[in-house]
This record gives structure tokens, C-alpha cells and sequence, in this order.
């Protein structure tokens, strides 16, 4: 004669009985550890995974980690090497993490977890060829304009102070523009300076670029 299969209210029961013991458990005093070892324990177990953690976040937070794609190394770096963000008479160069990714580390923690999509389109070739990436381009640049608006421009601040601006050196269209727009905070960086170190899509279909 076959058993008759547990119905639904039976399983939630014996489900939730784990549950409980494993809490139980849990909760019951060491016989074998004192309370200040397992403390210390935790601590210590806590420390090398926080020093692991941050060792690999700041590895992937590398130009050298950034070219290791030949995507990014044979399109957007080799166009960043033709600027005076990489090379200019003072020596002071930008990397890729230092426009791509925020200083402040909740700001940059939350710019990896974006960035896993990226990693995603690496494994299946989304712009594995030239030809795939100068069809995706816009898109693409469109996705880091936004972001870029969304946080006020904040990797450009990071470097370029409004407050820092010596307008006798600057040109008088770019006086009158920063006066007029930066100042007023009326429009952010990214606003007109979109290729300032790549090349730029095709912007006809940008609305409002001129």
C-alpha cells in the first residue's frame, strides 16, 4: 500500500521545526569555546575578510584591471591615449577608474554592482568586435552621460573645482558658459563636455546637441 504524499501544511511544519532547532543551536553556549575565543574569533575571521574583500575591490578598481578586456583596451583606452587627459605638459594624467568610478566608497560600491552588467556583456561579446561596439556606442555613452548627470558630475569635481576656476585663464566663451550654467548650477559638466576623452557618437540623435 503507498503512502499518501505530505500535503502542503505538513511540510511548512516540519519546515519551520528546522528552522527552529537549527536556532536553538545556534543560541546554545559552547561547551567547548569560551564566549571571549569565539568573540576574538569573529573579529579576527571579520578583519580578513574586510582586508580580502576591499585587496580585491581595489584590484578591479585599476586601469591595468580596466584594459584587460581587449574591448575597452583596443576602443575607448586607445582613444584616451590622443588626449590631454592622458598625456599634457604637467604630467598629471586620468585613469580609467578616476573618471569611471567614484572616490566615496558607498558611491563606488554601488558603481561595482552596476558594473556587473559589464562583465556580462564581456562574457557574451555584446562588443566583443569593433563593429559591435561602434553600433552600441551611443547607447553605451548614453548609459555614462546619465550617470554622470545623476550624480552632479561628480568624478569631473573630483579634480575640477568650480571654486578653483582662474577665469582670466579661461577663453571668453568658456567664461560666459561657466558663469551662465556651471555657477547657477543651472546645468552640470557632462553637459558640455560629453567626448572630452573619447570619441564622440553619432549626435544626431541626441536630443539637444547642437
Amino acid at each position: 500500500m503507498t503512502a499518501a504524499p505530505e500535503t502542503r501544511p505538513s511540510l511548512v511544519r516540519r519546515a519551520a521545526g528546522l528552522a527552529l532547532t537549527f536556532w536553538v543551536i545556534l543560541r546554545r553556549p559552547s561547551s567547548v569555546f569560551s564566549f571571549g575565543a569565539l568573540v576574538m574569533g569573529g573579529f579576527v575571521a571579520g578583519i580578513v575578510f574586510w582586508g580580502g574583500f576591499n585587496t580585491a575591490l581595489e584590484l578591479t578598481n585599476t586601469e591595468k584591471f580596466c584594459i584587460s578586456c581587449h574591448e575597452m583596451k583596443d576602443n575607448v583606452f586607445a582613444e584616451l591615449q590622443r588626449t590631454v587627459h592622458f598625456t599634457n605638459r604637467s604630467g598629471v594624467r586620468a585613469s580609467c577608474p578616476d573618471c569611471h568610478v567614484p572616490h566615496e566608497w558607498t558611491h563606488k560600491i554601488a558603481r561595482k554592482m552596476q558594473a556587473s552588467k559589464e562583465v556580462w556583456g564581456h562574457v557574451f561579446g555584446t562588443i566583443s568586435t569593433r563593429e559591435k561596439f561602434l553600433e552600441n556606442r551611443l547607447e553605451l555613452a548614453q548609459h555614462e552621460w546619465a550617470r554622470l548627470k545623476a550624480n552632479d558630475s561628480l568624478e569631473c569635481r573630483n579634480c575640477h573645482s568650480s571654486e578653483s576656476m582662474d577665469l582670466t585663464k579661461q577663453s571668453a566663451r568658456a567664461v560666459d558658459a561657466h558663469q551662465r550654467f556651471l555657477f547657477t548650477k543651472q546645468r552640470t559638466c557632462i553637459d558640455c563636455h560629453k567626448g572630452i576623452a573619447h570619441v564622440l557618437p553619432d549626435m544626431r540623435r541626441v536630443p539637444g546637441w547642437q
